[in-house]
């Protein structure tokens, strides 16, 4: 599969997250009164990885997140020489998806993004619960790291198969029930990116614990599993090689 292809299936998947994940938040998590809810979101944020994942994971390997990418290149799974198109194209999908949002939510009389909050990830005083700095980079941290192990764990050549899709998605899911309180859930920049833009000020501002954080996070759930989990290669086999599966097909 040609780079280009991957790239716009992760633009795409990327974009369905972001609309779908921030676009229940924004659009139904309280409608008329109390809407979709907590429980609502998460699940929609779960959903729109799941159905991406067969939809494009045998394409691009349906990372749909700079961080998720990271960490992939971190256990070997993924090259290090795909890791900047793949950010690109993430954030371009990220970024088009808040674009789209933000032209439905304003379309609702008195509706601003900066009042509403968009969805966008916060700490402090902009962290739904109110929830430290140091609260919010220890959540986004350690939960990405676990999503990086549910995914690698998920998607190894042991573990049981056609099932990888509904452990990630349902992964996503759980970490959102855990987290939207503490941040509104990140542990993607490229989710953060898109409404951080469209909030403005404080959004921005607070922007680079939503970067470094799952960043940092995914890196150790990737050097966790190189250590600990990957299969070993066996006697003549490339040890880069052994186990080096994402999602079906990333690497043709």
């Amino acid at each position: 599969m040609g780079l280009l292809k991957k790239c716009s299936a992760e633009a795409v998947g990327t974009f369905w997250l972001v609309f779908g994940g921030c676009g229940s938040a924004v659009l139904a998590a309280g409608f008329p009164e109390v809407g979709i809810g907590l429980l609502g979101v998460s699940l929609a944020f779960g959903l729109t990885v799941l159905t991406m994942a067969f939809a494009i994971g045998h394409i691009s390997g349906c990372h749909l997140n700079p961080a998720v990418t990271l960490g992939l290149v971190v256990a070997k799974r993924f090259p290090a020489a795909e890791l900047g198109p793949y950010w690109l194209s993430q954030l371009a999908g990220g970024i088009a998806a808040a674009a789209v949002l933000f032209v439905i939510a304003s379309g609702q009389a008195d509706w601003s993004a900066a009042e509403s909050g968009f969805a966008a990830n916060g700490f402090g005083e902009h962290s739904p619960g109110g929830f430290t700095l140091v609260a919010a980079l220890t959540a986004e941290f350690v939960l990405t790291a676990m999503f990086l192990l549910v995914i690698l764990g998920a998607t190894d050549v042991r573990a049981p198969k056609g099932f990888a899709p509904i452990a990630i998605g349902l992964g996503l899911t759980l970490i959102h029930l855990i987290s939207i309180p503490v941040t509104n859930t990140s542990v993607n920049p490229a989710r953060s990116t898109g409404p951080a833009l469209f909030v403005g000020g404080w959004a921005i501002m607070q922007l680079w614990l939503f970067w470094v954080a799952p960043l940092a996070g995914a890196a150790a759930g990737g050097l966790l599993h190189l250590g600990f989990f990957a299969q070993e290669a066996e006697e003549g086999e490339d040890a880069v090689n052994a186990g080096k599966v994402v999602l079906p097909n990333t690497e043709a």
